[in-house]
């Protein structure tokens, strides 16, 4: 009888080697993915986003391990809705590595995020998806996400960018 893969979901200690290695392995693998541009993390990236990150307060990170190896990864930003005068998390990047997807643990990493949010009194948790990603859209709709929109007679927002650099 073959054992079940072991699955461990943990928020991540940068300063531990094993957990910037799997961050930079798995945001290379996103980025080099057609839904994250295709063109891999740049030499700068690769060597700073560890620091960079560590030095926000409000970043959370969520890794997902099969069998001890990086399967999954969950970056989270906290920021804030003027609106309601609290606390949000968003969830800025998300991938879950090809061979390890269909596995449950994007729902996974998910409830990870939701649950930090909750212990920082946030009152929702965001993101963005490609228009076009319908795996993921359905991922995200299966654990309680939908379009944002404040007044349907207004529509649903649109998440626009302005690169101020290149």
């Amino acid at each position: 009888m073959i054992d079940p893969p072991s699955i461990e979901i943990i928020e991540a200690d940068l300063s531990i080697p094993k957990h910037a290695r799997a961050v930079i392995s798995l945001m290379d693998e996103y980025a080099r993915d057609p839904m994250g541009g295709g063109n891999g993390l740049s030499d700068y990236a690769k060597n700073n986003l560890i620091s960079e990150l560590a030095k926000r307060q409000t970043a959370r990170v969520i890794l997902a391990f099969v069998d001890n190896l990086p399967a999954g990864l969950a970056i989270c930003l906290e920021g804030f809705s003027t609106f309601a005068c609290q606390p949000l998390l968003n969830i800025h990047d998300a991938i879950v590595s090809l061979p390890y997807r269909g596995r449950g643990l994007s729902k996974l990493m998910l409830q990870a995020a939701e649950k930090i949010a909750i212990d920082l009194g946030c009152c929702k948790l965001t993101l963005e998806v490609l228009e076009h990603n319908q795996l993921a859209q359905t991922a995200y709709r299966s654990v309680g996400f939908n379009g944002y929109e404040l007044n349907p007679e207004m529509g649903k927002a649109l998440f626009w960018e302005k690169k101020l650099i290149n």
